[in-house]
């Protein structure tokens, strides 16, 4: 799981600060090639639409996607591992939901430095 490692927001203040090594990098990708998948990316965006502390279960899921039951349970894994999402399994269903610093840790990525900060 990305958890482990350097790669947190507090710490890693975006590719701009300073070229990623190999350690910083392996987190990261990790998560980018769970979310490579449009399936895996769809699963992400219909299950963080409940909003904060929302969950889905399975079936919903199946039913949100128009796809079937084997094909949507091997993707949450795959999110999972990549630490996007957790579950909990609650008699024959599982649900999910998304882990709340996700977002944070993948807006790393997408932010640009202040011109202070590039000259710091």
């Amino acid at each position: 799981m990305f958890r482990a490692g350097r790669w947190r927001t507090a710490c890693c203040p975006g590719l701009t600060a300073s070229p990623l090594d190999e350690e910083q990098a392996a987190g990261p990708a990790k998560v980018f090639k769970a979310l490579g998948d449009p399936v895996r990316l769809r699963l992400l965006s219909v299950i963080a639409s409940r909003g904060e502390g929302g969950e889905m279960c399975l079936c919903e899921l199946t039913s949100a996607l128009d796809l079937s039951q084997p094909t949507i349970s091997h993707h949450p894994e795959l999110l999972r591992q990549a630490g996007l999402i957790d579950c909990e399994r609650r008699g024959t269903w599982v649900c999910y939901w998304v882990l709340p610093s996700a977002f944070d840790r993948l807006a790393v990525f997408q932010r640009t430095p202040t011109a202070a900060e590039a000259v710091a």
